[in-house]
C-alpha cells in the first residue's frame, strides 16, 4: 500500500489533487496559486492574498467571514506566500472538521470549499474594484511585514546573502515584495493584476481526508467557475558560472551572523537529489552533522550553525551566529568540513544515522495534513511526478560514493557576514 493515495483532476483548468485518508478527523483544503517570480509583479502578489481574504460579496468585512467561520464548526482560514525556485506560491489554507465525526452532518465540506471559491472569485468590491480602505490597511501591513525582516537580524543576513548570490536572477527577490513598490499600488492596479492572476496562474487545489472524491470533484466543478489557461512552468537549465566572493555589513548587531552560498548543480528534478539531501544531513543538516559538531561543540565557534537545501533552486546555505572575532576561524572550519565531504571522510554511522533521521523527518511530515501538501506540492514546481514512497526508496538507497559525488559539484559562491560596528573580522 502506497502512503499517499492522490488523484488528480483537472476542472475548468484548476489541477485538483484529492488525498483520500482515514488518518484525520478534519478535512483540509489547500488553494495554491503558481507564477514565475518578477520584479513587475512580486509584490503586487504579496498584497493580493491579504486583501481577498477581508472579506467576500456574501460576507463583505472580516469579522462577517470570521462569524461564518465559527459557524462553520471553529473552521480555520489563513493565507501565506513562498517561493521556491524561481516561482512564487500564494496559499490559502482552510481546515473544516469532517462532518462524517459530528452528531449534525451539516455539509462542511461542501460549505468550505464555497467559501474559499468565493473568496478566490468573487471578493468584497467597491465600484468595480477592490475597496480602498482594505487596499490601504493591508498596504501598511505589508510594509511592517517586510520591515520585520530587516529588525530579526538572523532572517535579514539570510536575505542579503541570497540577494548578493543571486543578484541578476529573481531568486534574489523577497517572497514579500520590496518595500519601495508599495505606494504606487492602487485598487484598481491590483484589481487589475488580480484578473490576470486568475487568467493565467498555475492554480492548484488540494483537498485532503476522509472524502468522497466524486463529491469533491461535483462542488468543485459548481463553485470553481473560472477558464483559466496557465503559463507552463519553465526550468532554468543555462548554469551560472560561479565566481567565489566575500560581502562583509557592519550594523549595531552584538552578535556575527555569517550566512554562506553554495551552489549545489543539482535540484529536486535530478536523480542525484537523494544523494544531496543525504549530503546536507550529514554536512549541517541535523544535531550529529559536521558543522553542529565541529563549529559549535567542538571549536565553540557559533551559537548555531546549521545548512539547509533550496531544492528547487539548487542552493545550499550555511547559517551560523559567532562573535565577530571568530569570522576567519570560523569560515575555516566551515570549508574544512565542505572539504571532508569531498573526501569522503564521513563514518559508516554518520551515513546510516543521517538516512534514518531523514526518513523519520519525512514520515513526520505527511504526518499532518499542510505537511502532506507540501511534500507532493514538489511535483507540480518540478513539473516531474515522484511518488512518496519512490522518495523514501530514493532515500534508502543512496549509497556513500554518490553523497561524495554529489558533494563534488557543490561550489562555493558566496559568504557574507554581518557584523558590529567597528569590529574586526
Amino acid at each position: 500500500m502506497s502512503y499517499i493515495d492522490e488523484q488528480l483532476t483537472d476542472i475548468h483548468g484548476i489541477s485538483l489533487h484529492t488525498i483520500t485518508t482515514s488518518k484525520f478527523k478534519t478535512n483540509t483544503i489547500v488553494l495554491k496559486l503558481l507564477a514565475p517570480l518578477n520584479e513587475k509583479d512580486v509584490t503586487y502578489r504579496a498584497l493580493l492574498p491579504y486583501v481577498l481574504q477581508r472579506g467576500t460579496q456574501n460576507f463583505p468585512t472580516s469579522t462577517r467571514l470570521r462569524q461564518h467561520l465559527d459557524e462553520l464548526y471553529g473552521a480555520t482560514l489563513n493565507v501565506d506566500l513562498s517561493k521556491k525556485g524561481e516561482q512564487h506560491i500564494i496559499s490559502f489554507r482552510m481546515e473544516v472538521a469532517n462532518e462524517k465525526f459530528l452528531s449534525d452532518s451539516a455539509p462542511l465540506l461542501e460549505k468550505s470549499l464555497k467559501l474559499l471559491a468565493d473568496i478566490l472569485l468573487n471578493p468584497v468590491t467597491d465600484g468595480g474594484i477592490f475597496q480602498e480602505e482594505y487596499v490601504t490597511q493591508e498596504k501598511r501591513t505589508l510594509k511592517q511585514r517586510i520591515q520585520s525582516v530587516y529588525d530579526d537580524k538572523m532572517r535579514y543576513s539570510n536575505l542579503r546573502l541570497v540577494q548578493e548570490m543571486c543578484k541578476n536572477e529573481p531568486y534574489a527577490l523577497h517572497v514579500n515584495g520590496e518595500l519601495k513598490d508599495i505606494d504606487e499600488i492602487s485598487a484598481q492596479s491590483l484589481f487589475d493584476y488580480y484578473k490576470n492572476t486568475l487568467l493565467h496562474n498555475k492554480i492548484d487545489l488540494y483537498i485532503v481526508g476522509d472524502i468522497d472524491r466524486q463529491e469533491v470533484e461535483k462542488y468543485v466543478e459548481n463553485y470553481f467557475s473560472i477558464k483559466n489557461t496557465p503559463q507552463n512552468i519553465v526550468h532554468p537549465t543555462e548554469k551560472n558560472e560561479v565566481v567565489e566572493r566575500e560581502v562583509i555589513e557592519e550594523q549595531d548587531v552584538k552578535q556575527g551572523k555569517l550566512n554562506i552560498g553554495f551552489r549545489t548543480n543539482s535540484t529536486y528534478r535530478d536523480d542525484d537529489y537523494y544523494a544531496l539531501q543525504v549530503f546536507n544531513g550529514i554536512f549541517g543538516g541535523f544535531s550529529h552533522s559536521k558543522l553542529f559538531i565541529n563549529v559549535r561543540e567542538k571549536a565553540s565557534l557559533a551559537y548555531y550553525a546549521a545548512s539547509r537545501v533550496e531544492s528547487h533552486k539548487g542552493l545550499l546555505m550555511v547559517m551560523s551566529g559567532i562573535e565577530f572575532q571568530n569570522y576567519e576561524k570560523a569560515v575555516t572550519i566551515i570549508k574544512e568540513q565542505m572539504a571532508a565531504m569531498k573526501n569522503g571522510e564521513f563514518t559508516d554511522q554518520e551515513f546510516e544515522q543521517t538516512k534514518a533521521v531523514i526518513r523519520n523527518q519525512l514520515l513526520e511530515t505527511v504526518d499532518t495534513p499542510y505537511g502532506l501538501v507540501e511534500i507532493v506540492y514538489h511535483n507540480v514546481i518540478s513539473s516531474i511526478n515522484r511518488s512518496f514512497d519512490e522518495y523514501l526508496e530514493g532515500i534508502e538507497k543512496v549509497t556513500m560514493e554518490e553523497v561524495v559525488e554529489v558533494a563534488k559539484k557543490v561550489e562555493l559562491d558566496t559568504i557574507y557576514f554581518l557584523k558590529g560596528m567597528g569590529g574586526t573580522a
